[in-house]
């Protein structure tokens, strides 16, 4: 970047040459006659000529090569701190509006660190040198162009302020877009399933129509915004030319220091103008950076201690000791809670609607921490441990599952990279997902497309268990794992999740009474609390909440 500001320093100083270098030449023709002393002149000027096009060049390309390099840079530096945010983080935003400034807001701001500042080393040559010539050459008319600057800031400075104002609410109407889009695409089928593509198109022509009119009148600030600028600086350089004019005529002025005069009074509007521009770009870009850094300034919510140690190999220890938790601090969601699981044990949270299950199992993938209490594995508190080794003990299964738009080898593989195509294999005949897997004409190459579109719901949750037992985890979280399947499905991937959960301490937040007959443990929520705990049978006996819940929703599914 040095170099590139250096090149373009080149490329001002030499433009201030030539210039000085036409007024010499001008009273050598017009006013000396001296043909030999014009050839000199003509030739020095050619061979600037040549130096500026060199210059000009290197500067352009390594300018470019600047822009590019600190756009993937920076995107890249804003993608890996994203992924170092908490879950937390993720469900305060809506995809679109990450997108926009992941990719909208960067571009933004790639002008500013890059073109801006080189564009600046110009211009302040330019602007120095030139007043330095106009200086020595006539103080008086140079005075006449220095009156114009406190006139132009004012002007800056009021434009600069509704500017920014603009281009801040035209970033955050980019980002809206975004989102609409992203929602509308993702969730196409219920659009078309409801009728609702017009409503959507209402929407989305509602959107663009309000970006619209920002623009326009961020356009109409610039438009006029330039032209009054070039209206200051070119009526100065027509008084530099009358008074000028007139010390010719009065023969105290030659007509080649005039013509040099008016060249180097010429080339100062650009500094003015560009000054005047690049305050505008950064007033736009204010708002863009603004978004770019909320994101990049956010701290995880979840990150290493600072005597935190990596966890090895665990037995599968686990314990809650009176946990509490809540999203919202005026809403608690876990009070006080306490439970523990052996190694290889089965625990099952049952209970009705928003007592807390899918947040027990959060908590302990350490998705979030715990306000109060502790939750402990082999007796390390996972807040004393390094977040990726204690994620790399755990796999977690979810109801909706999460598959990656690639091979169906790709995302099995995704439990362990590093697996062979033999043991992907192995893992997906323990999944119960060779079968189907291999009865399509690509197999393991087969493309699963976007989210897993093209396989079945029962298909993707078995490629997803395929890929947790890759991953050999000693502690295995299940959140309702087969509550959106059908019979069939259900059958097979409740087969799969039984190899899965073999000599693994698992949690499992049972929807479906085949998943929880088995369990070591039964804790019934309601509110937070742990209202009652035993096995199956025992609960059955105690005629409570488990009792009501399996005669009331899991009656129609006992065999």
């Amino acid at each position: 970047m040095i170099l590139a500001g250096l090149l373009v320093m080149g490329v001002a100083a030499i433009n201030l040459a030539l210039l000085r270098l036409a007024g010499t030449l001008w009273d050598v023709i017009t006013v000396q006659h001296d043909r030999d002393r014009m050839t000199e002149l003509i030739g020095i000027f050619i061979g600037l000529v040549l130096l500026q096009g060199l210059c000009s060049m290197g500067h352009s390309y390594l300018t470019a090569w600047i822009s590019q390099r600190v756009v993937a840079d920076f995107r890249t530096h804003l993608f890996a701190h994203l992924q170092s945010l908490a879950v937390s983080f993720f469900s305060r935003r809506r995809t679109g509006e990450l997108l926009s400034r992941l990719m909208n807001d960067v571009t933004v701001v790639q002008s500013i660190v890059t073109e801006t500042p080189i564009d600046t080393a110009k211009q302040v040559v330019t602007f120095i040198g030139g007043i330095g010539f106009l200086l020595a050459m006539n103080w008086r008319l140079c005075l006449l162009i220095l009156l114009l600057l406190p006139l132009l800031v004012l002007v800056a400075k009021f434009f600069g302020r509704k500017l920014k104002l603009l281009s801040t609410s035209i970033q955050d109407q980019t980002a809206a877009l975004s989102t609409l889009l992203e929602e509308v695409i993702s969730g196409i089928r219920i659009v078309k399933s409801f009728v609702q593509t017009k409503r959507e198109e209402d929407r989305f022509l509602t959107a663009v129509q309000y970006g619209l009119s920002l623009s326009l009148r961020r356009a109409s600030i610039m438009a006029l915004f330039i032209p009054v600028i070039s209206l200051l600086t070119f009526s100065a350089a027509a008084a530099v030319l009358w008074y000028g004019g007139t010390q010719v005529i009065e023969g105290t002025v030659t007509p080649g220091d005039l013509f040099a005069f008016v060249l180097f009074a010429g080339i100062l509007i650009g500094p003015f103008s560009s000054a005047a521009r690049v305050f505008a770009q950064i007033k736009e870009a204010q708002g863009a950076t603004q978004r770019v850094f909320e994101i990049l300034d956010a701290q995880p919510d979840i990150q290493d201690a600072p005597n935190a140690h990596v966890l090895s190999t665990v037995r599968g220890h686990v314990r809650a000791e009176q946990v509490s938790f809540s999203y919202d601090p005026r809403t608690p969601v876990l009070s006080h809670l306490s439970f523990e699981a052996q190694p290889g044990e089965l625990v099952a949270f049952v209970g009705p609607t928003g007592a807390g299950k899918t947040t027990i199992i959060n908590l302990l993938h350490r998705f979030y921490d715990p306000v109060d209490g502790r939750i402990t594995v082999d007796g390390h508190d996972l807040k004393q441990v390094t977040v990726d080794s204690w994620y790399r003990q755990v796999a977690l299964v979810p109801q909706e599952t999460i598959l990656f738009g690639g091979t169906i080898l790709d995302n099995i593989r995704y439990g362990n990279p590093e697996a062979s195509e033999a043991e992907v294999q192995e893992a997906s005949k323990a999944a119960h997902a060779h079968e189907f897997v291999s009865a399509f004409p690509d197999q393991y190459l087969t493309v699963v497309g976007e989210k897993g579109i093209n396989l079945s719901g029962g298909q993707r949750q078995r490629i997803a268990i395929a890929r947790a037992i890759l991953k050999n985890p000693r502690v295995l979280l299940l959140d309702e794992a087969t509550s959106a399947l059908d019979t069939e499905s259900e059958r097979l991937v409740q087969e799969a999740l039984e190899r899965l959960m073999d000599g693994r301490t698992t949690f499992v937040v049972a929807h479906r009474l085949s998943t929880i007959q088995r369990a070591d443990r039964i804790l019934v929520l309601d509110k937070g609390h742990v209202v009652e705990a035993g096995t199956h049978v025992q609960l059955l006996e105690r005629k409570g909440l488990y009792h009501y819940l399996y005669t009331i929703r899991f009656s129609e599914q006992a065999p």
